[in-house]
């Protein structure tokens, strides 16, 4: 049943593909989210407003422009409200300005991307994620999807009951539903590989939905690959990203031992 569903796809591609179109895709995204701030009960409702902050911060829109083979992703500006600090923990998620872009023909990427102050751009090969398409549809607005599954191994930092910095690895499973009635190898974020447009994305944490798609809009789409910014790999970015992370993690413990005011910044 894969291989016919894989086949259909394929026609679908080949049929469409040969006409020149453009769209563009918005998405919404919903994050779940598991913090502890020491271990005593008083800082239940501590951890309770951390919830409701990171829950606000994270419902953002994001807009995917594509093309056959190029993609922009990147979030819809606007200005957003600041979050009430009574606990003294105040949340900020940054990453607001990132921009990737994708060209599945030459298999690479460019992710500007800014922490701390300083401008990113983060140019790799795209990963090849081993897909397994599943035979399950559902409908997302007028499109039929497909269900597509990906497993890996995860690693993470985490505050322990000691209030000691560990690192946990899991496995994290993530499912994807894409259409090949929009037959292009994109989606959200960093996601592709599959015969069709990712329309919805969860990795038990994250969720984006697409929530609007137009298709050949009457003005003309222009996909323009990010120039600025210091040009990095994935790897190192991803060791500088773990160093900091780190530094601030030491800080959030040290800070709120002396009672101080933390604010906490979150890479979205």
């Amino acid at each position: 049943m894969k291989i016919n569903i894989l086949i259909l796809a394929l026609i679908l591609v080949n049929s469409v593909f040969a006409q020149d179109f453009q769209g563009i895709a918005t998405y919404k995204s919903h994050r779940k989210f598991d913090i502890k701030v020491g271990d005593n009960k008083q800082n239940s409702a501590t951890q309770k407003q951390i919830q409701e902050q990171l829950k606000k911060q994270f419902q953002k829109e994001y807009i995917l422009t594509f093309s056959k083979y190029e993609s922009i992703y990147k979030q819809n500006e606007k200005l957003d409200a600041p979050s009430p600090s009574n606990s003294g923990i105040q949340i900020r998620v940054t990453g607001g300005s990132d921009v990737m872009y994708k060209n599945v023909k030459e298999n690479r990427f460019t992710n500007k991307t800014e922490i701390y102050g300083k401008l990113f751009l983060i140019k790799d090969s795209l990963s090849s994620k081993q897909w397994e398409l599943v035979n399950e549809t559902k409908n997302i607005g007028t499109y039929t999807c497909y269900k597509a599954i990906f497993k890996e191994e995860v690693t993470s930092q985490t505050v322990n009951d000691k209030n000691e910095i560990e690192e946990v690895t899991k496995e994290r499973t993530t499912t994807a539903w894409y259409t090949p009635q929009i037959p292009v190898n994109t989606g959200p974020q960093n996601f592709n590989g599959l015969p069709g447009l990712i329309l919805e994305i969860n990795d038990g944490k994250l969720t984006l939905i697409c929530s609007k798609i137009i298709l050949n809009p009457k003005e003309k789409i222009e996909i323009k690959e990010p120039k600025k910014g210091k040009v990095v790999s994935q790897e190192k970015f991803d060791e500088i990203m773990e160093k900091k992370n780190k530094e601030m993690m030491d800080r959030v413990q040290s800070r709120k031992g002396k009672g101080e005011n933390v604010i906490i910044k979150v890479q979205g």
